[in-house]
């Protein structure tokens, strides 16, 4: 691991992984060419690739060429599907273990290594045509991916900064999927090649391991997380011992129920896909591959997407906005396939692709998907940055189970809805409207995700916000943000800016605002009343405050007392100073982040009118029209020792004029 940083104020920056210098320069793309990255991004990218060559080449061997009279073609995809699946269940929460005991990059050289053992056997039964040994072959490739999934996630956090994890999270969900269609693509055509097909297999599968593994020789030390962990093979308890863990983290482990959710949603329509085509679209199977295509590109441009949509943070706000373009396209698509043109014949893909009815179907896939990659992406560094790095890979172990219990419930639900009479388009509708239920069930167990998302939805469509210093804020530990009092939607824009949740102080008054005051409240913000007005609020809010200190969150407060009444900068009290003292007196170390919003008097939300003569916010909706440019100049740590509210105040205000 890379040494902490120390600020010039003289204060340790919190440690991000291994940031290189000019890291963030040239986007998630830039990662694939530096060695913390890239050799790792390509071992997972082949070894996705391979699972799904080998998958599908022994589907449409036992399907269409082969006559196995204990595995009929119409049972033969279920079976490969659930005997891969399988050992996700057994011995994911031993693989957890493993990826926090040893170093990352063994592991990841041992599995490669399992991959070509498997792969040699493999390809002998492919040759020789031998069901039951690819068979055992599916089952060992399970455990192949079982073993790496902990690893893989749990080696992204310690390479990549907070800046850089849904960046690469993006990558590596759209290289999954990339190799999943690639593979499926390969794997088809090569096993219908007469008499070499097999064969060509089973050289292809080996042919993939073999560059992964020496790929995996780049991949860098990743040191054991918690080397001194002592394995528990028996995978039953150590199943239930992970998940307890995981919901030890109340947002760790709902982002882990809203992850399963989404592969229970995909599973839906991956596993519809050749009966949609068809029984609802009439194509052939060119189409039913097309439908494939299109799933796997929309997801993988969703993920690419949230780099660019999150601005370089962990941006949770992103969720709800997946989840509300997965429940709109999917119902929607239910509606387009109920006006598709009559077709007596099984339509080619020229003669699908001819028909406008069948490009709205194709969006609704395609958009559907993208907003999956939205949704999904923002959990998964949600994950990896909130959980404890010493049982990190436990938790994705935990995840892992999770995914499998819901891929399998999907499966099982839709058979029996299917088996009830509800046709393909109205399973894709009702999956559409329990999406929306489930995101707002979710929502409203974690306000987080809500509160994020009226955050960014408010930075990027009411305003132009931008950000200048925003590295300023520290990733981990205890630290109070002080800002200027502009606006009411003040802590809204901090909420935006902020790669972690923030704890406002906030004057008791704006809780009775319509809107922002049951905003305020769902994030849990601390009222605070004068104290000759309520003496025992006063204290509650100062002890409330000095909790979010030693549970080593973010305070967030507005020293002037009050939103400014003429633009200007007002004093700040002495409020900031009883914090800091509180912090110091239970051993808190705590740093103290100024700040200054800046370009925001004279809108709507600030107190620029007159009403009655007195100085009034929201008289005039749109009084500066839309995308109005705002700002936040983000400044240099200072120690709380170090700290006056006069001198706090010198500094925000030196920030104003930057």
């Amino acid at each position: 691991m890379s040494s902490p940083a120390t600020t010039s104020a003289g204060v340790p920056a919190a440690p991000t992984g291994h940031a290189s210098p000019g890291a963030h320069e040239g986007g998630q793309f830039a990662l694939l060419t530096q060695r913390r990255f890239g050799p790792f991004f390509w071992v997972q990218f082949f070894g996705a690739g391979n699972d799904n060559v080998f998958k599908f080449a022994f589907t449409v061997l036992v399907t269409y060429q082969l006559q196995v009279s204990w595995l009929p073609p119409a049972m033969a995809g279920l079976v490969i599907g659930a005997l891969f699946i399988f050992p996700y269940l057994i011995f994911s929460a031993t693989s957890g273990q493993l990826a926090d005991k040893y170093p990352k990059e063994v592991l990841i050289r041992f599995v490669k290594n399992l991959e070509i053992a498997i792969m040699l056997l493999a390809g002998w039964g492919f040759v020789q045509q031998n069901v039951p040994v690819l068979l055992g072959c599916v089952f060992l490739m399970g455990l192949h991916s079982t073993l790496f999934g902990p690893v893989k996630f749990a080696y992204l956090p310690q390479h990549l900064s907070e800046r850089e994890l849904t960046g690469g999270n993006g990558m590596v969900e759209m290289g999954t999927f990339v190799a999943i269609l690639l593979g499926n693509v390969a794997g088809g055509l090569l096993i219908a090649m007469p008499l070499v097909g097999p064969t060509y297999v089973a050289v292809a599968c080996l042919l993939l391991a073999v560059i992964g593994r020496a790929l995996a020789q780049a991949v860098p030390v990743s040191p054991a997380t918690d080397p001194q962990l002592q394995i528990n093979w028996n995978p039953v308890t150590e199943t239930w011992r992970n998940l307890k863990l995981a919901h030890g983290n109340t947002v760790v482990f709902r982002s882990l129920l809203g992850i399963s959710w989404m592969w229970f949603f995909g599973a839906v329509f991956l596993s519809q896909f050749p009966s949609f085509a068809r029984d609802v679209l009439h194509g052939d199977e060119q189409v039913a591959s097309l439908l494939l295509v299109v799933f796997s590109i929309g997801i993988g441009i969703g993920a690419l997407l949230c780099e660019m949509l999150s601005r370089r943070h962990v941006e949770i706000g992103l969720v709800p906005l997946g989840a509300i373009g997965m429940s709109v396209f999917s119902i929607d698509l239910y509606f387009a396939s109920h006006s598709l043109p009559p077709s007596t014949i099984a339509l080619a893909l020229g003669q699908f692709m001819a028909e406008a009815a069948h490009w709205r179907v194709l969006a609704d896939l395609a958009l559907l998907s993208l907003f999956a990659g939205i949704y999904s992406v923002p959990m998964y560094a949600l994950i990896q940055m909130r959980s404890q790095p010493t049982h990190r890979a436990r938790i994705i172990a935990a995840n892992n189970i999770l995914n499998a219990l819901f891929m399998i419930g999907s499966s099982v639900l839709a058979g029996a809805l299917l088996g009830a009479g509800v046709s393909i388009p109205q399973l894709f509708g009702l999956v559409g409207l329990a999406n929306a239920v489930v995101a707002f069930y979710i929502f409203m167990l974690v306000p987080e995700y809500l509160l994020r998302f009226v955050a960014w939805a408010a930075s990027r469509f009411v305003y132009r916000f931008d950000v200048k210093g925003d590295l300023n804020i520290p990733t981990e530990g205890a630290a109070v943000l002080a800002c200027n009092h502009v606006s009411f939607v003040d802590a809204v824009l901090l909420m935006a800016a902020s790669p972690r949740p923030i704890r406002f102080l906030m004057d008791h008054r704006i809780f009775k605002v319509p809107v922002l005051g049951w905003l305020f409240r769902l994030a849990k913000a601390i009222p605070v009343a004068p104290q000759k007005e309520d003496p025992a609020a006063y204290e509650a809010a100062f002890a409330a405050a000095a909790l979010v200190l030693r549970e080593g969150d973010l305070l967030g407060i507005f020293p002037e007392g009050g939103i400014t009444r003429d633009g200007t900068l007002q004093p700040f009290k002495g409020g900031i100073a009883k914090i800091l003292a509180q912090a110091q007196a239970d051993g808190v170390p705590v740093s103290v982040i100024p700040m200054a919003l800046t370009n925001l008097w004279g809108s709507y939300f600030s107190r620029v009118e007159l009403a009655g003569g007195e100085p009034t916010a929201m008289v005039k909706p749109f009084r500066r029209g839309v995308f109005s440019r705002v700002g936040l100049n983000v400044g240099e740590a200072v120690r709380a020792e170090a700290v006056t509210p006069e001198s706090l105040r010198e500094r925000v205000a030196g920030l104003l004029g930057n």
